[in-house]
């Protein structure tokens, strides 16, 4: 009996030790770090201090957006003598309300008060001159776009989130953010009991940690040449938006990309929020005629067709019960594969899309990134649904083969025809070449290929065709004489309430050059041109305007 008093009394005291000691162990490891914090905060102050952003520059290091100093000014309301002098000296310079100020500095056991964040130099410096005890300031950075409003589609701008902190919205500054931001800082000063800082007591002061930096695919000078074309074809072409975009077939790497209209990534709130999403990956669209590239070359790729197949295009061609035109109303008989491009033609595609039939076509179609998104580095990147197989008409199969009744993303379709410029391998774009951290160690990103869609000598083949497309097509009047150019003009129509429209179309050229060792691929894009509806009129000579400044920039002679 004594032997179990003792060891149930035994049991007890096990047991309570194990709970003491499971008790310390939570308070020592598991929750140490939140104990110390709580308890620091009873006898200190802390306020954070904001880090600096990375900047953004591109290919050849030339600035596009970068952080430039500037001060937050702060008050400290336990040593102002004269609250209402303070106040009114202080916002007249910040030009921020006066009773705003005097209601914050007395509220009680505030130690220290925020006016106002992002001020530059020459206002902080005839705020010193007031000689105002309790004013302070502390260094933080301010967001500058040396290009103004370049590419500001392409970089996003910086806001603010719901705590008031810089944060990156859109673009890359959006994509970004993490590695942009940075770590911030903290200043910590030891308190009483009342919450007053005790101004002899320890103070404890952690750096902020500065964001990385970004290198780009992009050329500044690229860039500025793309914008000042694309604004002259707007106003010439009377389009209501337009975009351009370039990329190196072999890497991926986005070499200039814009829109219109856009906005001032400064001042940003100014404009209509539409303005901040890039169409170019955003915005979808139906491709017309510069679609009949992919899918005569998925025909070449499976040995349906040649660029010597015959077809008959002696008329409209019936497809259920609806008829399919060419997009002149002229027909020209017996015409090969090559011809059908050259001159565009919807019934000689029809032909090419059903000897591919639904489920060789839609097979391609993925292959080439269609119904995918392609992973570019920005944000607000969609993809227009592809339907499956089984949902696919006749019709659909027809139109399809033409570039009606699909949608594609600008970066999409590029990409897809870049395939086409790089022995037929996809690529995934990317706007970013390397990161840099502030020690000046990079990060590169290397050009990542997806897979190859052809074959080496179909991406031949095609090229062939889309050369003689563009030295014979309608458009060849506006090419650069002496350089071979691979390219296909696009008219769209738009749909509009489950029709299309009549006299709205989308005008689009795409292409790449020099032809024989591809050094760009580009995709310009027209809605709504007014001078002309067609590709061949408008999309296709800002091409080559645009090619031909190209060239000269990049010293390619004729060949």
């Amino acid at each position: 009996m004594r032997m179990w008093r003792i060891w149930f009394i035994f049991w007890i005291f096990g047991i309570g030790f194990s709970l003491v000691g499971l008790r310390l162990f939570y308070w020592s490891i598991l929750a140490g770090e939140s104990l110390r914090q709580e308890a620091s905060s009873q006898y200190l102050i802390e306020f954070q201090l904001p880090s600096s952003r990375g900047s953004i520059s591109d290919q050849k290091n030339n600035n596009l957006a970068l952080s430039q100093p500037a001060f937050l000014v702060y008050a400290q309301p336990k040593l102002i003598k004269d609250i209402r002098n303070f106040a009114s000296k202080v916002a007249g310079i910040l030009f921020i309300d006066e009773e705003s100020v005097v209601a914050d500095l007395n509220v009680e056991n505030r130690f220290w008060v925020p006016l106002a964040h992002k001020i530059e130099q020459p206002v902080v410096e005839k705020l010193k001159e007031l000689n105002l005890e309790g004013l302070g300031f502390e260094k933080e950075a301010k967001r500058y776009y040396p290009e103004a409003s370049m590419a500001a589609q392409l970089l996003g701008f910086v806001g603010l989130d719901e705590q008031g902190n810089d944060t990156g919205y859109f673009g890359l500054e959006g994509f970004y953010e993490r590695e942009l931001r940075g770590k911030p800082g903290a200043l910590q000063r030891e308190k009483d009991a009342k919450g007053n800082p005790i101004l002899i007591g320890e103070a404890l002061r952690v750096e902020p940690e500065h964001g990385r930096s970004l290198v780009l695919w992009m050329d500044r000078s690229i860039q500025r040449m793309v914008e000042k074309r694309l604004l002259e074809g707007i106003e010439k072409y009377g389009a209501k938006e337009g975009s351009v975009v370039i990329m190196d077939p072999k890497t991926g790497g986005i070499v200039a990309m814009a829109s219109t209209p856009s906005y001032d990534p400064i001042s940003y709130n100014t404009y209509p929020s539409e303005l901040f999403k890039n169409p170019v990956v955003s915005g979808s669209y139906e491709p017309g005629s510069t679609f009949k590239v992919l899918i005569m070359s998925a025909a070449l790729e499976e040995k349906l067709v040649t660029p010597t197949t015959t077809m008959e295009e002696g008329g409209p061609t019936r497809v259920g019960e609806y008829l399919i035109k060419t997009w002149n109303e002229q027909y020209s008989g017996t015409i090969s594969m090559t011809k059908v491009l050259e001159k565009s033609s919807n019934v000689g595609m029809v032909f090419v899309g059903q000897k591919l039939g639904t489920e060789k076509m839609l097979g391609f179609l993925k292959r080439f990134g269609i119904g995918e998104v392609t992973g570019i580095d920005l944000e607000e990147e969609i993809s227009p649904e592809l339907r499956q197989e089984k949902e696919w008409r006749d019709i659909d199969l027809a139109t399809a083969s033409f570039g009606q009744g699909i949608a594609v993303t600008p970066i999409q379709m590029l990409r897809a025809v870049g395939a086409l410029a790089n022995d037929g391998w996809l690529m995934e774009p990317h706007v970013v070449k390397e990161i840099v951290d502030t020690k000046g160690k990079s990060v590169e990103i290397k050009p990542k290929k997806v897979r190859q869609v052809i074959s080496a000598a179909t991406a031949r083949i095609i090229s062939e065709m889309m050369i003689a497309a563009v030295d014979n097509g309608e458009a060849k009047w506006a090419k650069p004489k002496g350089y071979r150019i691979a390219g296909k003009t696009g008219t769209a129509q738009i749909p509009v309430a489950g029709h299309y429209d009549d006299k709205k179309t989308i005008a689009s050229f795409v292409g790449f050059a020099p032809a024989d060792d591809p050094k760009f691929v580009m995709l310009v894009t027209l809605r709504e041109p007014q001078s002309s509806p067609w590709g061949s009129e408008t999309a296709a000579p800002l091409f080559f305007t645009l090619a031909r400044d190209i060239f000269t920039y990049w010293g390619i002679s004729p060949q």
